[in-house]
């Protein structure tokens, strides 16, 4: 268990275990999403589009359609015009850079140091301590303020 941990944190930095750099060709998410295409565009322009007309199936479909009379119907097809956009953007730089953040920060997440029970229950009560000091002093302020406000308007 622990050589498969070495193993994996070594990948990580980029590596082996042998001490060897490994040659990483990865390019960086923010690189990947500045990139403009005209690929790009007309999906962007799709995802657009058929989030818009989802927002318009409910009101207008029905008159031009008999089976959206269902509401059923209806909901399939906004749930399907809501995937299909989804999907859109998936396929453009900007959806493969957020794809990339996802599973960095997947691999962030893995090496986050998580407070004890203990830790919790302590930092708890201190933050509703402080909380609760914080409250009444600005509780204070405000009869204060509103003594001498009154004391000015008469």
């Amino acid at each position: 268990m622990k050589k498969m941990l070495e193993n994996k944190l070594a990948e990580l930095e980029g590596k082996r275990v042998s001490g060897e750099p490994t040659i990483i060709h990865k390019t960086a998410a923010i690189e990947v999403a500045k990139r403009h295409s005209a690929k790009d565009i007309a999906l962007w322009l799709f995802a657009v589009v058929a989030l818009i007309l989802a927002t318009l199936v409910n009101q207008y479909l029905p008159a031009y359609w008999q089976p959206a009379n269902n509401i059923w119907t209806r909901i399939g097809v906004i749930g399907a015009l809501i995937i299909s956009a989804l999907i859109a953007l998936a396929l453009t730089n900007q959806g493969s850079a957020f794809k990339t953040l996802l599973l960095d920060s997947r691999i962030e997440l893995r090496r986050v140091t998580w407070p004890s029970k203990n830790e919790t229950v302590q930092y708890t009560w201190q933050v509703t301590v402080v909380s609760l000091v914080l409250a009444c002093l600005v509780w204070i302020l405000d009869l204060v303020s509103s003594q001498i406000i009154q004391l000015i308007i008469g």
